[in-house]
């Protein structure tokens, strides 16, 4: 067997076509969406990441917002700077660029962002509405995670989802989203004993550790399907995942890439969410108003 291949490149572009048609329509309505991204310091890595979310941005017609501040920015400067944002209306998401500095405080700074300009999805109002299953805004890369499992064509109800990795950008709020979808999850962490006796009994297999070749095929289950949100970049510059793929993918039924599978669907979902934002800025909808989120229709490119 050698699995089909999950191609978050494909999907991701179909997904902004629709966006497009979005940006069109709160256009017309006198609504340009806006994202504004914060980066604090000069950390080689961000700027790319900043660059990318920048460029996609502009390909959909979202307003993007390029905040760049020195490393040694005060925290309270840095606060100051979020309130003007959160109270812009021209303004629908608000992004920080992860890591900051070790002087500011990473919880503060993400607490200070409205909740409704909240489109990574890390405000303790958002990460706590996924608990009840209500949330305005889904964590991006789970989110992302989510909609490539459904191209596989899977019911996640009933299946074993082991998730390795347990941070609170992927691990956490994966298994909260799953269980959500009556999956039952098992989360591993630095802390598991014996990886392989768990991730072995996986239907469904997310691994987000930051490990380059954590998994090995003796790890996998026949048919399993198999998510690798890692990013690793080796000595020799190529980018891997944290599952070797070559391996793996003569055991799994469905697999995702690295680079070109979770990556580009992270920065998609970063722009459903801004784009959801300003729909409800339109509706006028409060912003502690929670909604079921529902996953974007696809556009046929």
């Amino acid at each position: 067997m050698t699995a089909q291949i999950i191609d978050g490149k494909a999907l991701s572009k179909q997904l902004r076509v629709g966006f497009r048609e979005r940006v069109e329509k709160l256009v017309e309505q006198g609504v340009r969406p806006g994202l504004a991204v914060i980066l604090v310091g000069d950390n080689p890595a961000s700027r790319v990441y900043v660059g990318n979310k920048v460029k996609a941005c502009e390909e959909c017609g979202v307003r993007s917002l390029h905040v760049a501040l020195p490393a040694d920015t005060p925290e309270v400067e840095m606060l100051a700077r979020i309130a003007q944002l959160n109270a812009d209306p021209t303004v629908h998401g608000i992004l920080i660029q992860l890591p900051l500095p070790g002087h500011i405080d990473v919880r503060s700074v993400l607490e200070a962002i409205s909740v409704h300009k909240d489109v990574d999805g890390f405000h303790l109002y958002n990460v706590g509405g996924l608990v009840v299953g209500n949330t305005i805004f889904p964590p991006c890369t789970p989110y992302g995670v989510q909609l490539l499992l459904d191209t596989t064509g899977t019911e996640v109800a009933g299946k074993n989802v082991v998730v390795v990795g347990a941070s609170n950008i992927v691990g956490k709020p994966m298994a909260l989203m799953l269980l959500q979808r009556e999956a039952t999850v098992t989360i591993c962490h630095a802390k598991t004993r014996d990886l392989a006796q768990h991730t072995i009994l996986a239907d469904i297999l997310i691994v987000a550790a930051g490990k380059p070749g954590l998994i090995v095929p003796q790890m996998v289950k026949q048919g399993a399907i198999v998510i690798d949100v890692g990013i690793n970049r080796l000595p020799d510059n190529r980018i891997v995942g944290d599952v070797d793929f070559e391996g793996v993918k003569e055991k799994a039924s469905w697999i995702t890439p690295v680079p070109g599978g979770v990556g580009p669907m992270t920065v998609t979902m970063l722009i459903e969410n801004t784009l959801r934002s300003a729909e409800r800025s339109l509706q006028g909808v409060p912003a502690d108003d929670y909604q079921d989120w529902e996953a974007p229709v696809l556009k046929a490119v």
